[in-house]
């Protein structure tokens, strides 16, 4: 099983909710997919952490093969090719590394090279094995990272997307069997909850939903859900201990006991992550 959870926006409580899951099952993997700002292992703690680099390839240029037939730039969709000053100069943010210029260059001036864009760390929590992965400041695209993130997912796997419905989140669910949709009952929150909601359902996920910080349900999030189809699997209410304890760095899993069902019973509504 591959537990993917969603959020609409960051704050809505989706790191919380994989965390706690992650700890209630106590093996397999958590995959901290939200490259640009990981903060699973704030609460996990993982045992000696090894760091992997990654990096993608990045075409380079031999000027003294080039003969400017503009191919390359030519067949570039992303147009991270540009053909100035007598040689072709590439645009790093929205290279896509296809190597697809290599292909079609009819004098083999294009090679590639690798470039670093992030790291892997990975550690161990007992049976729980923590991959987090880290996106270089500055960098316009995470989903590299990602891939080789979900790469090492051995077991039951939980999986923590960043927040939104961006390309990054689409490639952390691809592969998942299940998506829990964590839903923050506001406004804003519900606008949000939908834009994931129909990610999901265009990848052919099930799905079911979290709503966190609750003092009374909120009506259109859930008509949403009855006329959806959508089981609320589980409500964390709006408690200021919960709060005050996850700003302490703390799995609510387990040092709060009256909170240990909550999650318990959502491992088993969603198949127990076998």
């Amino acid at each position: 099983m591959k537990l993917a959870c969603l959020s609409g926006k960051g704050g809505a409580g989706k790191t919380l909710v994989a965390v706690n899951l992650a700890a209630a099952a106590g093996r397999g993997t958590y995959i901290d997919c939200d490259v640009e700002e990981p903060n699973g292992r704030l609460f996990l703690h993982p045992q000696a952490p090894e760091q992997i680099p990654v990096h993608t390839p990045l075409p380079e240029f031999d000027s003294a093969k080039c003969t400017g037939c503009k191919a390359c730039v030519q067949f570039c969709r992303f147009h991270a090719l540009i053909y100035i000053k007598e040689k072709p100069m590439v645009f790093s943010e929205v290279c896509h590394s296809c190597g697809g210029c290599s292909l079609v260059c009819p004098e083999g001036a294009v090679t590639e090279t690798l470039r670093p864009i992030g790291h892997l760390e990975i550690g161990q929590r007992d049976g729980l094995r923590v991959v987090t992965g880290v996106l270089n400041p500055g960098e316009a695209s995470g989903v590299p990272v990602i891939r080789e993130a979900l790469k090492l997912a051995e077991g039951p796997t939980v999986i923590d997307c960043p927040p939104g419905s961006a390309c990054s989140v689409m490639e952390s669910v691809m592969t998942a069997d299940f998506c829990l949709l964590v839903a923050e009952p506001t406004s804003f929150g519900f606008h949000n909850f939908k834009m994931i909601h129909q990610l999901a359902t265009l990848l052919g996920k099930p799905c079911g939903v979290v709503v966190n910080k609750q003092e009374t349900p909120y009506a259109p999030l859930e008509h949403f859900c009855q006329e959806q189809g959508l089981p609320v699997l589980a409500r964390i209410p709006y408690d200021p201990h919960i709060a005050a304890a996850t700003a302490r760095g703390e799995l609510i899993f387990e040092t709060m006991p009256e909170i240990r069902p909550l999650f318990s019973g959502l491992l088993e509504q969603i198949g127990g992550m076998a």
